[in-house]
This record gives C-alpha cells, structure tokens and sequence, in this order.
C-alpha cells in the first residue's frame, strides 16, 4: 500500500502554481531563466510550456551543486610514485580527419608519471595499440 503522506510531501513542488517554473527549469534540464523566458515568449521547441514570467528567486540546489568546483589532482610539484615506468597515463585518439607521413590515422600518447617523459605512437588501427604497448 502507497503512503498517501509521502507522495503528498514529494509532489507537493510539482502541483504548487508558485513552483510551476522551477518544475520546467528542472524538466528542461536545469536550462537558465533567462533562456527559459526566451522559449516560452517565442514559443520555440516546447510543447505545453505556459507563458509565465520565469524568475530566479531562489537558487537551485542542483544546478549549485553542478558549478561547484574542487582540486582533484596533486599539484605538479608532488611526485606520487617512487620509480619510474611505476604509473603510466596513456590516451589513445583518433581517428582523424588528415593521417600523418607515414598514413596512419590513431595516436597514442603514454606519459610516465615520475619522469613526465612522454611516448608518442602513431598507429594505423587502434587494435595495433596492444601490440605497441606489449
């Protein structure tokens, strides 16, 4: 059976006239006001968008949680490894539009964490990459 308590407490924002902006700032994936004003005056690309006044009157908690910004890498002065070969970043790309000399198409860049040396691989295919680290 379906607690009537907590799907009045949860819906509650949805069916408030006062909230019905906030509702289609969420619905259309947390968009500004601002552009949100601009659609419903327009009345460009959405379906059923009332023409409202949209206002930021109060801040939503998870567009703020989506701007806030943390340091998640070491500065570079840190060395987190003791040796070398020890932790390697590698990335493969491609493919792009102009190959190289050679007619190859893929690179692969593989950096060694203590010594910031840097390989640079061009490769045909990207099944070669395998191989090449092997």
């Amino acid at each position: 059976m379906l607690n009537v308590s907590c799907i009045s407490s949860s819906m509650n924002c949805l069916l408030t006239r006062n909230d019905e902006s906030w509702m289609w700032h969420r619905r259309l994936a947390h968009i500004h006001m601002h552009n949100l004003n601009r659609l419903a005056c327009k009345d460009l690309l959405v379906v059923g968008l009332p023409k409202l006044k949209f206002e930021k009157d109060r801040l939503c908690e998870a567009c703020q949680k989506g701007k806030q910004t943390k340091s998640s890498f070491k500065p570079l002065n840190v060395i987190s490894t003791s040796r070398p070969l020890e932790l390697l970043h590698m990335d493969l790309f491609g493919f792009s539009r102009t190959m190289n000399l050679e007619g190859n198409y893929y690179v692969l860049v593989i950096v060694d964490d203590y010594s910031i040396f840097t390989w640079t691989l061009f490769i045909a295919t990207k099944d070669e990459a395998y191989n090449v680290l092997k």
